[in-house]
């Protein structure tokens, strides 16, 4: 870890810990060496740290394009190991880093709904996560965070005391077809699929 990293790491650690009464369910699955998909529910703008500091090993995640535009967050993002990404108009630059950092066996985490639930509850899948698990071949570590949305509900102005609870899945190697085309219709079918083990993780 550089020291940016390390120092947010550790703050966010701590606010886990100290803060929230924090646990984790199926902690012996995040044991594992090599590239993985983290996939996640997203709830709060609280996932990705919450998600982030539970690895002993830098993680690589998305953030909002324009968050990038200031200076400071900008230079502090990039040293956080963040891609930025137009959720709108994704570039190509993006893509191929992240199909980049995967092959090299890095872990990235990723959203497969694609933004904030507005009510804490699951949504539909969006095909990217899909594009990238057919690109790669990456396996797919599923997550699901519980009590982020009661912490930092979106909206919210202030951070609020919740019991919070992330649930870790199994890693699993999704099955790629060797004779059906690499196209929409394949990414939206391999991120449903994402979405459908998220949705089994319970407390």
């Amino acid at each position: 870890m550089n020291l940016s990293y390390w120092i947010g790491y550790k703050v966010f650690r701590t606010l886990a810990r100290g803060w929230y009464d924090f646990r984790i369910v199926g902690a012996e699955n995040l044991r594992f060496s090599g590239s993985a998909i983290i996939a996640a529910n997203h709830v709060s703008f609280l996932d990705p740290p919450f998600v982030g500091q539970v690895f002993d090993e830098p993680i690589h995640y998305f953030a909002r394009k324009t968050l990038f535009d200031h200076p400071l967050a900008g230079k502090i993002l990039r040293q956080w190991q963040a891609i930025p990404i137009d959720r709108d108009k994704p570039d190509t630059s993006s893509l191929k880093a992240t199909i980049r950092l995967l092959k090299s066996g890095k872990k990235v985490l990723m959203f497969p709904e694609g933004t904030r639930s507005p009510d804490g509850s699951l949504g539909a899948a969006e095909a990217g996560v899909g594009l990238f698990l057919a690109k790669t071949g990456a396996p797919v570590l599923p997550v699901r965070l519980y009590g982020t949305y009661e912490a930092y509900p979106r909206g919210a102005k202030f951070l609020r005391p919740a019991a919070v609870t992330l649930v870790v899945g199994k890693r699993y190697q999704p099955e790629l077809p060797k004779d059906i085309p690499q196209d929409r219709e394949l990414y939206q079918k391999l991120a449903d699929e994402v979405m459908q083990r998220i949705a089994a993780l319970t407390i």
